[in-house]
């Protein structure tokens, strides 16, 4: 008979940016551990299904996992609702996004089966906060960046929300980095991983970049067209690969 499996799920609340209490939705595994933590940052759609899907996949792998809601003080409402207000505004501030995955790093570790290393992963918007966060924090272990468009920002995406461009804090760069890409996608653009990678390499950090020839924007959700199976497969093979390494 094969081991019991099981996992706990559910919403939480932590210290976010400026003390701000905000909710996130949690997983974890049933046991002691310890465990390694992930902080997963979603889409500018919001806290939806698919990210809360994602979530107890981590957990199923063995991670104890965590999604803020970044638009949590937008809120509460429908998340496409929320998302548009934000969308709105400018986006989501990147002192709130650093400070609010700062809390979700410090409630991880402070869990009592955490192995005292935590990772990030984010999405379109989040896979660009993830650079973001990973270049501007010292308190991750790992950070994967899923097709986050602008990180290479010009100066027309750039606003008072969101005033750096994180490409051009690469240097602060503090974590292994591992980049997934779609050939098709328009944002980021081939060439703008291109230029990803050349910065990257300028400053000596430690990263892997990989792009999909036959996919686009998006192509990890299963729930929308843009889903391409061979590459998501290989992708979360990538993944899991990549905090198993660094986070143990």
């Amino acid at each position: 008979m094969a081991g019991y499996e099981g996992m706990l799920a559910e919403t939480v609340m932590f210290d976010g940016h400026d003390g701000d209490l905000v909710s996130g939705y949690m997983a974890r595994p049933l046991g002691a551990g310890p465990y390694p933590g992930v902080i997963v940052l979603h889409e500018i759609f919001g806290l939806v299904t698919h990210v809360k899907e994602i979530v107890r996949k981590m957990a199923a792998h063995g991670y104890a996992a965590v999604a803020p809601d970044l638009h949590h003080r937008e809120g509460p409402g429908d998340p496409e609702d929320v998302a548009a207000v934000v969308r709105e505004a400018g986006g989501n501030p990147d002192a709130r996004t650093v400070g609010d995955v700062a809390g979700a790093a410090a409630l991880l570790r402070s869990l009592p089966y955490s192995n005292g290393k935590v990772g990030i992963i984010g999405y379109c918007s989040g896979g660009r906060q993830t650079y973001l966060a990973a270049c501007s924090l010292e308190s991750l272990d790992a950070a994967v960046s899923c097709y986050g468009g602008r990180i290479a920002a010009g100066p027309g995406d750039l606003n008072e929300r969101q005033p750096v461009a994180p490409i051009d804090m690469t240097a602060g760069l503090s974590c292994p980095l591992l980049g997934l890409f779609g050939a098709e996608d328009a944002s980021p653009s081939p060439g703008q991983v291109e230029v990803i990678g050349r910065e990257l390499e300028r400053h000596g950090k430690s990263y892997e970049l990989h792009t999909y020839e036959d996919a686009g924007h998006a192509f990890f959700a299963d729930y929308r067209p843009s889903y391409r199976q061979q590459a998501a497969v290989d992708g979360w093979e990538r993944v899991f690969g990549w905090f198993d390494k660094h986070l143990g």
